[in-house]
This record gives structure tokens, sequence and C-alpha cells, in this order.
């Protein structure tokens, strides 16, 4: 484990140690309090295998998933029921194998006729679990936040070149005409309003971009991240390889 001032950069040997290592560092976390813990969730493949790694007994086990409130950081503006659906990849991987209070779970809703009205709808879901409407320094309201990384540097659904990138009073957007279906993302501030924000990255084809994130190179998404807690991140060696130097 690699300590600098503004970030804990953890390499292990392969996608399956990475998130065995996340996993570890996560009931770590959560066993420090005894008050209700928050959890903002990425999609993407390095983090659904942390999610079948928790699912797992020997990890589940050792989760008060009763304090446990899970949210998404951003959502494709499809059914949930839809291959395409981060909901539907962590229930798959996750939920269907831990035994969470239905209430402490909060997907975002894309049941709505468009996916403006979900984003305002999540807003004010993340408002009311927070208990208000403005975010405050240090009064968090996440305690983990989750991330996975673009090769294009985009988190969440912060793509480049997009003006969501800008926003600074809503908490979360849609995203229309970047991909092929709208999506519905965070945007910084309730991303960066996190005890311990926990990038994900695994494979050498991120090489580039774990280099230019970790070396601030760039106005790549990731790099506009500002965490007001603490930045780690965990990288298998083949994304890491390049990614320090």
């Amino acid at each position: 484990m690699i300590k600098s001032t503004q970030a804990v950069i953890d390499v292990q040997a392969d996608k399956t140690a990475v998130a065995e290592r996340t996993a570890s560092w996560l009931i770590e976390q959560l066993q420090k309090t005894t008050d209700k813990f928050s959890i903002c969730l990425s999609g993407g493949q390095t983090p659904k295998l942390l999610y079948q790694t928790l699912a797992q007994p020997e990890f589940a086990k050792q989760i008060a998933w009763s304090k446990v409130h899970l949210f998404w950081g951003d959502e494709r503006f499809v059914s949930k029921n839809d291959d395409l659906s981060n909901y539907k990849m962590v229930k798959t991987a996750l939920l269907d194998h831990i035994s969470i209070p239905e209430s402490n779970v909060h997907p975002i809703n894309t049941d709505f006729a468009d996916s403006g009205t979900a984003a305002l709808a999540y807003e004010k879901e993340l408002q009311n679990y927070y208990g208000h409407n403005i975010l405050e320094p240090r009064h968090f309201l996440f305690d983990v936040t989750l991330l996975g990384l673009g090769a294009d540097g985009h988190i969440a659904s912060l793509f480049p070149n997009n003006d969501v990138l800008y926003e600074q009073r809503a908490w979360v957007k849609a995203v229309v005409g970047v991909k092929s279906e709208d999506r519905i993302t965070l945007t910084y501030p309730p991303l960066q309003s996190s005890k311990a924000v926990a990038f994900l990255v695994t494979g050498a084809e991120k090489n580039p971009v774990i280099k230019n994130v970790i070396n601030g190179e760039g106005d790549l998404p990731a790099i506009r991240l500002k965490p007001e807690g603490k930045l780690y991140w965990f990288l298998d060696q083949t994304a890491y390889l390049s990614g320090s130097k």
C-alpha cells in the first residue's frame, strides 16, 4: 500500500485479489460505526466482482446489513429488469444473496416518463436521506463512494465535454445525447460528499488513463473530482504498471 498526501494506492496481484481486498476494507469501514452506513455504488465489471465477493458467506456474515443503505452513482434510463440496468447488475450480484431491508435499498427509479423527471426524483430521495437540501462541508452524504473509471476518464455518467461537468447546484442530472440511452447521474457535489471515495480499476487497458488521473494530467472528468474525505485507489498490478509513473 502506497500512501501520499492525496491518496492511498493499494495494488493487488489480480482483479480477484482487488475485489477481496476492497471487500475487507469496506467491512473495516463498516465496523467502525454503529450508526447507519451509506454506500454509493458504481456500475462496471470490477465493482460487480466486488459485489459478488461481498455476497459470499464469509464476507456477508461480517456485515450488519440492517444498518447499510445503498445508493447508485448513476443509472441508464432503462427498465430495472433490463440487462443494461446497474440496479439489475447489483441485484443479481449482491442483493439476491443477502438479507438487507428493502427500505435500505435506494435505486434510481426509471419508471418516469423522462430522464429529467427521474433525476429530480432521485435528488429528492437523496435529500430526504441527508436531511437537508444543501450539502454541508464535513457532514457527509455517503460513508463510502465506489467509483469505476472509463478509458475516457469518465466517472459515474460524467462524460468528457458534457455540460453536466459544470453543474454545482443540482445533485442529480439527466445526461442526454452522449450514449444511445439517456443516463441519470450524481453530479460532483454529492459524489465528493463522502467520508471515503474508492476507485476500483483493473486491467492493462486502463494504464494510460490511470496515469493521467493519478498525476493530474489533462482535464478528464475523474481529475475534476475533489473528495472531501479520504481518497483510495484499489488496483491490480496490470492497471498500476504505468499508473504511478
